[in-house]
């Protein structure tokens, strides 16, 4: 089935933000569009600032005026449910709570065309329960546009476990004929973003409560060596603890409590607190005027070793390790301790320097050795983290600070946690995606369109699972779990199969 015709309606039921920017985005594609809020008046206000809207399109060149004239005329804002009754497509996009959606399709049932297909915009709630009171669910979809949705070009196509396939095609035939990016997935909770997005705030939440380093080096170190847009900090005050807390334990509550989801005691302390981020004035971080932001902790310069050696071969991305230590001018020359097979570099004080494979620096049989953080792209990163064992003296702690300073990036040193910050963050996300494309929740290819688009992560999870290798992924959470018992680390069934097909191969 192709999409709804452009001569069709559309309406917007919803008339917040969210309602005016799906409308927004209906109306220049071309559709007549009926705006409808159930409070008096609201519709009415919202069209016109929607038009407000569409005069700053006209001021910044982005659209002509004729256009925004033609746009101006196919709006309506509607004081009754009645008039939707021609309507093609019903977006809505109300408040978060399942009676109240589940109220109102049963009303729009008794008012539109059986034809007309109904969208659900929620971001939380299961689309199967949405629908599930109606006399025909099949025409219940799941449109989960982002904020703001002019913008934004992903929508997650969502079917509940009664939507018509005719139904999602058409959903994700629209959107794409708006000009937006569709992925389809199934209905589970969080969809595809909203699942795969939470260890990224959850690993930064539970390394905060771990004391490895403050909210400050904590986004620094995911948005300079990561590569991650924001860090998390950062970010859940921009969305809002409240909003970001509430959808951590929606998706926790909808998989029964799965330790993997659990929410965070710190945030939830941030949001009793009333300290909800930027639209409070505070969060993580004070936006009141003229206060300052936070600093990363960041190492003071060091001298750069005139030599280090390098055991074996790096492994993953830090292969390239090599390659730039020598660009730098440093002498690399071949280790050969003896029955190791980990690669890993030999300071000049004997120290071994190593990337984290999720145990901790310190350990019995490895002295003075010191780990270095993941990143997925060595050369273009500008952070590193570094932990160091006990038995790391200050002296050896210096050598590394100076190699990594040496290769043009700060370095942040951190607490000796397992896994440190980037590679425990990423590998859960892997660890996610890869459990859910074989859950059958979306396609690989739509995993990773929907995490590059929908929250900007420098790359897709499932390319990440390629780059990284299945085996090294499952290894680290091996790790991770044996330091941290109760299941939250436990790598899936379908990461142990992925990385047992790998070594196969191998």
């Amino acid at each position: 089935m192709t999409a709804i015709g452009i001569d069709t309606t559309v309406a917007v039921v919803g008339a917040g933000t969210m309602g005016q920017g799906i409308a927004q985005v209906a109306l220049v594609a071309g559709h007549h569009v009926r705006l409808y809020d159930s409070a008096p008046g609201r519709a009415g206000q919202a069209a016109e600032a929607l038009v407000r809207r569409l005069d700053r399109l006209v001021e910044k060149g982005r659209i002509p005026a004729v256009e925004r004239d033609a746009a101006r005329a196919r709006l309506s804002p509607a004081e009754e449910l009645t008039e939707l009754a021609d309507a093609a497509l019903v977006i809505e996009a109300i408040l978060e709570q399942l009676p109240a959606k589940q109220a109102l399709f049963g009303s729009l049932e008794d008012v539109v065309r059986a034809d007309c297909l109904l969208a659900t915009n929620t971001s939380s709630l299961s689309v199967t329960a949405v629908a599930g009171g109606l006399r025909h669910p099949g025409r219940c979809v799941g449109m989960h546009f982002f904020n703001p949705a002019p913008l934004l070009p992903l929508v997650e196509i969502v079917s509940g476990f009664t939507t018509d396939e005719a139904a999602a095609a058409t959903a994700h035939d629209t959107a794409a004929a708006w000009g937006k990016t569709p992925v389809r997935c199934a209905d589970t909770p969080g969809f595809i973003v909203n699942r795969l997005a939470r260890p990224f705030y959850a690993e930064a939440l539970r390394l905060y409560e771990e004391r490895a380093a403050d909210p400050a080096t904590l986004d620094a170190v995911l948005r300079e060596g990561g590569g991650f847009r924001m860090g998390p900090f950062e970010l859940t005050d921009l969305i809002g603890q409240d909003v970001n807390e509430a959808v951590t334990h929606s998706v926790w509550t909808a998989f029964f409590q799965d330790p993997k989801f659990t929410p965070s005691l710190a945030q939830r302390r941030l949001v009793e607190s009333g300290l909800h981020g930027r639209k409070t004035g505070r969060g993580w971080f004070d936006y009141a005027e003229g206060a300052q932001r936070p600093e990363p902790s960041t190492a003071g310069p060091c001298p750069a070793p005139s030599s280090v050696a390098v055991h074996a071969e790096l492994p993953g991305p830090a292969a390239v390790l090599r390659e730039l230590i020598e660009e730098a001018g440093i002498e690399v020359a071949r280790d050969r301790t003896p029955g190791e097979s980990e690669g890993f570099i030999r300071l000049p004080g004997g120290a071994r320097l190593a990337l984290t494979n999720g145990n901790p620096a310190t350990t019995r049989v490895d002295g003075a050795a010191i780990r270095f953080d993941l990143s997925l792209d060595y050369r273009a990163a500008t952070r590193i983290a570094l932990a160091p064992s006990a038995a790391a003296s200050p002296a050896d702690l210096a050598e590394a600070v100076g190699l990594f300073q040496a290769l043009g990036k700060q370095v942040s040193v951190i607490d000796d946690v397992p896994g440190m910050i980037v590679a425990r963050t990423v590998a859960m996300i892997v660890d996610f995606a890869v459990d859910a494309a074989a859950r059958g929740v979306a396609t690989p290819e739509d995993i990773d369109t929907a995490m590059r688009l929908g929250v900007n992560y420098p790359g897709g999870p499932m390319e990440w699972a390629e780059r990284l290798g299945a085996f090294w992924v499952r290894d680290l959470l091996d790790s991770l779990h044996h330091q941290n018992a109760g299941g939250r680390y436990v790598p899936s069934w379908a990461l142990r199969r992925r990385a047992d097909l790998e070594e196969w191969v191998l």
